[in-house]
C-alpha cells in the first residue's frame, strides 16, 4: 500500500515503476525536511534584508559615535582654553584683529600686545552658550590645541623668515608688524 495517493495512481496506471516511486517519495521527504525551494528563497531574502539592516545600523552607530567624539573633543578644548588662558589682560592698548571677516577689538596691556605681535601669545575663540569671547593663550598650548582640532585660533602671528625681493627698491625699509595706526 502506497503512502501517497498520487504514487498509487501512477503505479496502477503503469507510468512509474516501484523504484521510481520510492525515489520520488524520498525526494519529497527530503524537501519536507529541508524546506521547499520557495522557502529557501524566502529565507535567503530575509537574511539579506537583515544583513543590509545590520550594515545600515552599524553605519548610523559609527556616525553617532563620531559626532559624540567630536563634541567631547570640542568640550575638552574649551575646558583647556578656560583653564590655561592668560587672565590678567586688562589694559589700555587696543589690539584689532579679523575674525570671520569682522574686525574685532580687545583692550590688553602693552606687554601682551608685544607678545601677540612677536607670536608668543595667541588669540583663541572661546564660544560657549552662544556667547563669543576671546582668550589669550601661550603659544605652546595653542599649538597643542591646533594639532587636536583646528578652528579655535584666531590670531597666531608666526614669524617666518621675511623674504625680500632682490630688485625691490624699498628693501631697506622694513615695515614693523607692531606699527600702531
Amino acid at each position: 500500500m502506497a503512502k501517497n495517493a498520487l504514487q498509487a495512481q501512477l503505479l496502477k496506471a503503469g507510468l512509474v515503476d516501484s523504484k521510481k516511486a520510492k525515489q520520488l517519495s524520498k525526494q519529497s521527504q527530503h524537501a519536507k525536511r529541508t524546506g521547499d525551494s520557495s522557502d529557501i528563497e524566502a529565507k535567503n531574502s530575509v537574511a539579506d534584508a537583515q544583513a543590509k539592516k545590520m550594515e545600515k545600523d552599524q553605519k548610523l552607530n559609527q556616525e553617532k559615535q563620531q559626532i559624540l567624539e567630536q563634541k567631547m573633543l570640542t568640550a575638552n578644548i574649551v575646558q583647556m582654553i578656560k583653564q590655561h588662558q592668560i587672565t590678567d589682560t586688562a589694559g589700555e592698548v587696543s589690539y584689532q584683529f579679523v575674525d570671520d571677516s569682522k574686525v574685532k577689538k580687545i583692550n590688553i596691556t602693552q606687554k601682551l600686545y608685544e607678545q601677540i605681535v612677536a607670536g608668543h601669545v595667541v588669540i583663541a575663540r572661546l564660544e560657549e552658550n552662544q556667547v563669543l569671547n576671546y582668550a589669550l593663550l601661550p603659544r605652546p598650548l595653542a599649538d597643542r590645541i591646533n594639532t587636536k582640532l583646528e578652528g579655535f585660533m584666531v590670531v597666531s602671528n608666526d614669524k617666518p623668515g621675511i623674504e625680500l625681493e632682490t630688485d625691490d627698491p624699498y628693501a631697506a625699509y622694513v615695515i614693523p608688524d607692531d606699527l600702531m595706526w
